[in-house]
């Protein structure tokens, strides 16, 4: 019976109390000390009236679009604690002075390690908003331009990964820090490859402007012209560096720059993460660990966005109703996390991660499965037999469940609306697969 109006003043109501509830979540699932993940994601907005709309980087792959941007605090296992949304055209750096403050007035946590990708975590913000401040560490990657400045000063060799994927270094450069250095194989493969289709893509394009510019009939002419053609092509692959050209007004064109994509090369699948943490806290894996365990967050987005929750579209026209929606879909998000732990068993997901994690010959190299979680991907079934599902297709199988309302009917009386029939809902009966989720949850199925 609920109204339009009554569910946006339930938004309202929810709004206002999100502090306190995520002073709540924190107080549940950080501590002192504690790692926090931050990553920030943006989505699309449907209409032009939400002044937090606006024209940005859109990951989404929507061009022309409006969008807005949210920021996930999450703990080290990707248990979502609090989100902040911003306008659509906000640097990814400058939404990390609104979570400090957060971490340190609101959750009143004085002594944490933030967690965040190169992107976040830049050179000013840690100069800047980081470093100042006592207690708080902080976990992050370099750029390529900055690992390519480690090995010009001699600090970063190659030679380095000759017996083993990750190592730790010091560098002037960097100084009272801490750098680990790892390169993963599989990572440098795909880079090498990804580089060639590119660099082949390019020159195809290329040579479309060099016959153009040789045909006979209406030759392309102009140095302006040409340079433009060339610029588009350039901005659609981005490996013009790699590339010397020669334009003239009636004529192009090219070659590979060698030394470049050599240079570039050697350092294919190297990736440096930087720390301000002391190693007796936290080891060499502990930090490349830390660092990977960004992946809890983007998982979340995925869900946010895609698989489970759909945060999109978003109509709403208020700034504080956009807020609301969003905290709405963290609050989801909240739920389904904490049933993903108990479901484990029976979900696709790993549910022996002490396993999977022995597994792991090092902490750069890819995430392995257990042998229980491959031997229940095999065979869809859990080791006593029972049926494994996805998040999405548990909750197919639990909305088959339905609360039909029954009318007892005395002698004689009718079906009638105005009966004196007594009435009641039930549930019916669930499978025994069904119980045994509930059970797993700590449900009673109970009216």
């Amino acid at each position: 019976s609920a109204s339009e109006d009554d569910l946006y003043a339930a938004m309202d109501q929810l709004l206002a109390r999100q502090p306190g509830i995520e002073r709540e979540l924190a107080g549940r699932h950080l501590s002192e000390g504690t790692l926090v993940l931050y990553d920030l994601t943006s989505t699309y907005y449907e209409g032009r009236t939400c002044p937090l709309a606006k024209l940005g980087h859109n990951r989404d792959g929507k061009k022309g679009k409006l969008q807005i941007e949210f920021g996930l605090l999450c703990n080290a296992d990707g248990c979502p604690v609090a989100v902040e949304v911003f306008e659509g055209n906000t640097a990814d750096p400058k939404t990390l002075g609104v979570q400090i403050a957060k971490i340190r007035q609101r959750f009143g946590l004085k002594r944490v390690v933030l967690v965040g990708d190169r992107g976040m975590l830049t050179e000013a913000r840690i100069r800047e908003e980081l470093k100042p401040i006592d207690g708080l560490d902080w976990i992050t990657a370099l750029r390529a331009p900055a690992i390519r400045k480690l090995v010009e000063a001699g600090d970063l060799c190659p030679s380095l990964f000759d017996e083993r994927d990750l190592g730790e270094i010091t560098s002037s450069l960097y100084p009272d820090e801490r750098l680990v250095v790892c390169r993963n194989p599989l990572l440098a493969d795909e880079r090498a490859r990804k580089r060639r289709e590119l660099l082949a893509a390019t020159e195809q394009e290329l040579d479309k402007i060099v016959q153009a510019t040789r045909r006979t009939r209406r030759p392309l002419r102009g140095a302006a012209k040409i340079g433009m053609r060339v610029g588009k092509v350039l901005n659609k692959f981005k490996v013009g560096k790699h590339f010397e050209l020669e334009i003239a007004d009636q004529s192009f064109g090219y070659s590979r720059n060698e030394a470049k994509i050599s240079e570039e090369a050697a350092l294919d699948g190297i990736y440096v993460i930087r720390t301000s943490t002391c190693k007796k806290t936290v080891s060499t894996e502990q930090t490349v660990r830390a660092y990977k365990g960004l992946s809890v967050v983007e998982r979340a987005f995925r869900s946010f966005k895609t698989v489970d929750l759909k945060v999109r579209p978003i109509h709403h026209r208020l700034e504080s109703r956009v807020r609301a929606h969003v905290f709405l879909c963290m609050l989801a998000y909240y739920v389904e996390w904490h049933m993903r732990q108990d479901l484990a068993a029976i979900l696709f997901d790993d549910d022996d991660k002490e396993a999977a994690t022995a597994k792991r010959v090092s902490p750069v190299a890819p995430a392995r499965r257990s042998d229980r979680a491959a031997r229940k991907a095999r065979a869809k079934r859990t080791a006593d037999d029972r049926p494994v599902h996805s998040f999405r297709t548990l909750l197919a199988d639990l909305a088959t469940l339905a609360k039909n309302r029954v009318r007892f009917l005395g002698g004689g009386a009718t079906t009638t609306e105005g009966s004196d029939a007594a009435t009641t809902e039930m549930l019916t009966t669930p499978t025994p697969h069904q119980q045994h989720i509930f059970d797993l949850l700590n449900v009673p199925l109970t009216m």
